[in-house]
């Protein structure tokens, strides 16, 4: 795996990366719009051509220096122990099925309470950091 840092050395290296390969970058999510997301994702793009008149490599319709000035940090792998976004998340609980009128059990009341409780714990620590979430 190759790792590309903000820096005048993989400033100059992302640039002759191929066509068609895959580039991740870590992506913060937060915490208000998605509470139950994981906090970092993966994101991919693919070098699709290159620039007509400086021949750098491009993603899209963004260059990958922009994008490696944007994102401190470009993989050619993805990283591990993050979830990329175009994987499902994991399943907090099992399938409902037929009987949504059924009363809760005490264990889903405790596992629910316990993610209230965490979720609040993340508000509170990013509110004395003086970040909101």
């Amino acid at each position: 795996m190759t790792v590309f840092r903000n820096n005048r050395r993989d400033m100059k290296a992302i640039q002759r990366v191929p066509e068609g390969t895959l580039l991740y970058v870590i992506e913060e999510v937060s915490r208000r719009v998605a509470p139950y997301e994981d906090p970092r994702l993966c994101a991919r793009y693919e070098v699709t051509h290159r620039h007509p008149l400086l021949g750098g490599a491009m993603v899209g319709s963004k260059s990958v220096e922009q994008l490696l000035a944007e994102h401190g940090t470009v993989y050619t792998e993805q990283p591990k122990g993050v979830r990329g976004m175009w994987e499902p998340s994991p399943q907090v609980a099992g399938p409902l099925g037929n009987d949504t009128e059924r009363y809760l059990d005490e264990t889903e009341i405790r596992g629910l309470a316990k993610q209230v409780r965490d979720a609040n714990d993340d508000r509170r620590k990013a509110k004395r950091r003086g970040r909101w979430i």
